[in-house]
């Protein structure tokens, strides 16, 4: 028996205060989509910025908003009406997708740390390393990458047979939640899940950690002090995003394999906050620390308001013109 759709309760134990839940939700999907719209539309007119560094956080901003746009929005809708229906191809979509763009989220959170890499550790190639075409294709690598490893996922979710259940206790759909339903042995889902997890969010965490120390390393050998308090300011930003992304997602991904005490809202709760927190806050982030994005949004801002101020005042200009 094959079930046609899949029930999503939302946060099991917590319904009753779901609808309080989805205020503080409610305004970070809004905060991130806002806040990751202006540093795309900052780094996409001004030209000036069109710089690797800004592309890359260019290719953050999307992502995020992609990534929150797959999940919230069904979980606001659990929240503020109930357990909802979701039909088996939709889940499967939703799956894909908010899987492959996790694992993008990482890839370029990797090309970021290679960037600051080179521009700190060997600057004279800066130029010649990073050119256009390589952040093009680097682009389509991590597209490439997340497509081929979440395939894989959408096969063996496929091989499964439903029988005891179509209800499951989470706010969007996931690998694992999914395959638990099933009837027949899931230790393969179970050993690609985590050797998936490993393989890319696993390696780009070292990776990252390695580019790191080598910035470190280069960084504490500068002679100006002036030089390496620059250095730290260009990094600092970066590694605050990695350590909000990375902490939140090995915490949630450990909890729910080994967590085994851990109660189930808590857990949902995690699931939900990893793939949120980070959109919300990456902006925020960028927004303090860059100080071409802040100046650029400040002044989209400023327009915005003389824009604004200067419609209020037309009725009653056009007043005192017809009353001549």
């Amino acid at each position: 028996m094959r079930f046609t759709a899949f029930l999503l309760t939302g946060v099991p134990g917590l319904e009753d205060f779901q609808i309080w839940i989805s205020i503080p939700f409610s305004f970070m999907y809004l905060l991130a989509v806002i806040g990751n719209g202006l540093v795309m539309t900052v780094v996409a007119w001004d030209r000036s910025l069109h710089e690797p560094m800004y592309l890359f956080l260019a290719m953050l901003a999307l992502n995020d908003v992609l990534l929150c746009t797959v999940t919230v929005p069904q979980m606001l809708l659990i929240f503020w009406q109930g357990p909802s229906l979701v039909m088996f191809p939709a889940c499967l979509a939703q799956m894909f997708f908010g899987h492959a763009l996790f694992l993008s989220e990482s890839a370029v959170l990797l090309a970021m740390a290679f960037d600051h890499y080179v521009a700190i550790c060997i600057p004279l190639h800066y130029i010649t390393l990073l050119t256009g075409s390589l952040i093009g294709k680097v682009g389509l690598a991590l597209v490439a990458r997340s497509v081929t490893v979440v395939t894989p996922g959408v096969f063996l979710i496929l091989r499964l047979h439903f029988c005891r259940s179509n209800i499951v206790h989470h706010t969007y759909s996931e690998h694992m939640g999914i395959a638990k339903l099933a009837c027949n042995n899931i230790a393969l889902n179970s050993i690609y899940g985590l050797t998936a997890a490993l393989l890319t969010t696993g390696l780009d965490f070292v990776f990252i950690s390695l580019s790191y120390w080598l910035i470190l390393r280069t960084v504490f050998q500068l002679p100006s002090r002036q030089t390496r308090k620059k250095a730290f300011g260009t990094c600092g930003a970066h590694l605050c995003v990695i350590l909000i992304f990375y902490t939140l997602a090995f915490f949630s991904f450990f909890t729910h394999r080994f967590g085994h005490h851990v109660p189930r809202h808590t857990l949902i709760l995690l699931a939900n906050l990893y793939l949120l927190i980070p959109p919300t806050m990456n902006p925020i982030v960028y927004g303090i620390k860059t100080k071409e994005i802040r100046i650029h949004v400040l002044g989209i801002c400023s327009q915005l308001k003389s824009y604004t101020k200067k419609q209020r005042c037309i009725p009653m200009t056009a007043y005192y013109k017809y009353s001549d």
